[in-house]
């Protein structure tokens, strides 16, 4: 078969535009993913940045690559956002909650870790900690102090972006420019202590409010929140790696704030491939507690969500996510889910059809073809919608064969075995021992209902009939009342 290593596509954040894939070290991939932040539980959008990665981790090692796959976890530090403001999200919330830091940090590490088993996500090769290297973050600083790019204040260490501007370029993975930025930035008042209103704190010194505090050279206190994924990513993966994975949101400032802090230390930007998932909306609209349509990973699963009025297995939320290229905004509905919810159970079915075809002396189709479908979508910087067309064609093929309409070989049919497993299970990370046998089990199930249904009509009982039929209507079937009797079926 073609070797696909030597022809994978990525798009680049940092040029723009889809690159063939040449790692540093042949066979070998280094890749580095911003983790969550342990104050609270990740939301769905923050998921839907780990399960992306978690197929891009699972189709380079499906494609013969080794990889090395570092996702931190920060439990420390002060986050930034993008006007430049920084707060200690995870001491806040430890004050909020009356515990200590650690306590949170183990309280949502215990959540996440769940969330990663319930969404069959693929443990990293190495989850570090920001409280862990501490040390390494103090000898970047140190570096970075020495080559001219930072100064001390008061116990405080800021990155000194005009000094960086002068030899680099600022703003080269974001597109953002200094001058622009200082029309959405607050002017320096007297008590600011960074000299340019875009310079960002590599360590800040401890306020008397600060629950968590580590000693420093330049006296006690906290490290930036961006100083952290550079200490973390160039341990494990070295001065310069492949790939540097994270949600659109940490576009700017935080990776563009590795950039420099690798610069500004090592010399060299820390990898080659940039890229970043996009963002999750909901009923048309983004994400956020405001607008009311926030809601949880496991509240999806449980059916605890107000925003949903039934729940979802997690393979069917998995398999909704790889319906859209991971570059795509998505939205989130229950129509959606309840029409994804349809195509994942016809996979299912597909999946399971397919151990039980038997071969003929010869193909009357290109198998070879459709496999190679599978690869190519994939190939084009992870196009998972393509993907699963094909695995769609591949489905009616299945079919056709089940039916007799079609013939395969011995050696084709052990060809589509193979792939459409690794393609199902291992690329897309679906799980089918939840569903398996679920379309006998709810035709059944359905079958008795009706027939309960139709007593109850007979008996004039019309509101209890529907009843029945609004809560199945609720739960995404459909009930049809016609001359020869009732008939269901799953919403679209």
């Amino acid at each position: 078969m073609k070797n696909w290593r030597n022809s994978l596509k990525i798009y680049n954040s940092l040029s723009g535009e889809k690159e063939i894939f040449q790692p540093i070290v042949k066979d070998y991939i280094g890749m580095y993913v911003c983790g969550p932040t342990l104050y609270s539980e990740p939301h769905m959008g923050n998921m839907r940045t780990f399960i992306n990665f978690d197929m891009v981790y699972r189709y380079l090692l499906h494609l013969g690559f080794k990889v090395k796959y570092v996702r931190n976890i920060t439990d420390a530090g002060h986050i930034t956002n993008s006007l430049g403001q920084e707060t200690d999200s995870i001491g806040a919330a430890a004050r909020m909650e009356q515990a200590q830091p650690l306590e949170i940090v183990y309280k949502y590490n215990t959540k996440f870790q769940e969330l990663q088993r319930l969404y069959n996500l693929l443990p990293p090769t190495i989850e570090p900690t920001a409280t862990g290297h501490i040390q390494e973050q103090i000898e970047i600083i140190e570096k970075i102090i020495e080559n001219g790019f930072a100064y001390v204040v008061n116990g405080s260490v800021y990155f000194d972006v005009r000094k960086y501007s002068e030899k680099y370029n600022y703003g080269i993975l974001s597109g953002r420019k200094v001058d622009e930025l200082a029309e959405e930035t607050r002017t320096l008042n007297a008590q600011d202590e960074k000299q340019f209103f875009a310079d960002f704190a590599l360590w800040k010194k401890a306020n008397p409010e600060d629950m968590q505090i580590w000693r420093s050279p330049w006296g006690d206190g906290n490290p930036g929140w961006h100083i952290e994924c550079t200490a973390m990513s160039t341990k494990y993966l070295g001065k310069q790696f492949d790939i540097h994975g994270g949600g659109m949101d940490l576009k700017f400032p935080h990776h563009e704030d590795e950039i420099a802090q690798s610069c500004g230390s090592f010399g060299c930007n820390p990898c080659n491939y940039w890229m970043h998932a996009n963002m999750l909306n909901v009923n048309g609209q983004k994400m956020s507690k405001s607008m009311g349509n926030f809601f949880l990973p496991k509240e999806i699963i449980e059916g605890s969500s107000p925003l949903f009025d039934r729940p979802f297995e997690a393979s069917v939320i998995r398999f909704f996510m790889m319906q859209a290229h991971y570059r795509s905004t998505l939205d989130i509905t229950q129509d959606a889910l309840i029409a994804s919810e349809k195509g994942y159970q016809r996979i299912a079915d597909a999946f399971e059809t397919l151990e039980k075809l038997s071969a003929s002396p010869q193909s009357s189709f290109d198998v070879g073809a459709l496999v190679n479908s599978f690869y190519e979508a994939m190939n084009d910087d992870f196009n998972t919608p393509v993907l699963i067309a094909n695995l769609f064609e591949a489905t009616k093929k299945i079919n056709s064969i089940n039916e007799n309409k079609e013939q395969i070989s011995a050696a084709d049919l052990e060809l589509l075995k193979t792939e459409y497993r690794s393609f199902t299970l291992d690329v897309l990370g679906l799980t089918f021992s939840e569903t398996q046998n679920s379309s006998e089990h709810l035709e059944q199930v359905m079958n008795m209902v009706l027939e309960l249904r139709a007593q109850v009509r007979a008996e004039k009982n019309w509101s209890l009939a529907d009843s029945i039929r609004d809560g199945l209507a609720n739960a995404g079937i459909v009930v049809k009342d016609g001359k020869d009797g009732a008939s269901w079926d799953l919403k679209n």
